[in-house]
């Protein structure tokens, strides 16, 4: 068996480099406040609209709303470097509170033409979103300095 002719204190010193790599990663991959915000600004607005029942307002609400999200995406990779996936868990938290709010939201609105419930709807959808996304930021850099990742 070969050896790469490492002592102890060459390994360490590797070993030290490599976890001071993965702090500076995670230093690097929380997304500033803002980023966060502007999410959750967006959703609100997009949902917002469906309240004026109007493809004239809805339809460039979404297109916004995509143009929006894909500038957030391409900042996201310029500031950091890199693109996340969110976690599966993360993920099923955000559905667990989704998916009720926008059934509820859309039964109102189109079963009760009670189309102004968008609104609150967007609102609490907005503000999930925002501080989710600190959540996950903040448990994903801590996961890579810990070492799980």
């Amino acid at each position: 068996m070969e050896s790469n002719h490492l002592d102890r204190d060459d390994a360490a010193a590797q070993l030290a480099a490599l976890q001071a790599d993965r702090a500076a990663l995670a230093d690097r991959v929380v997304q500033p406040w803002w980023y966060d915000v502007a999410l959750g600004l967006l959703l609100f607005g997009f949902l917002a609209s469906y309240a004026f029942d109007s493809l004239w307002v809805t339809v460039p609400a979404l297109v916004v709303f995509c143009a929006a999200l894909g500038a957030l995406v391409q900042a996201y990779r310029r500031i950091t470097g890199v693109w996340v996936n969110v976690d599966a868990r993360s993920m099923t938290v955000w559905c667990a509170i989704c998916v009720p709010v926008l059934v509820a939201a859309f039964v109102l609105a189109e079963g009760f033409d009670q189309h102004w419930v968008m609104v609150p709807a967007g609102a609490v959808l907005g503000v999930a979103v925002t501080v989710l996304g600190r959540r996950w930021g903040r448990a994903y850099a801590a996961e890579l300095r810990s070492g799980q990742l």
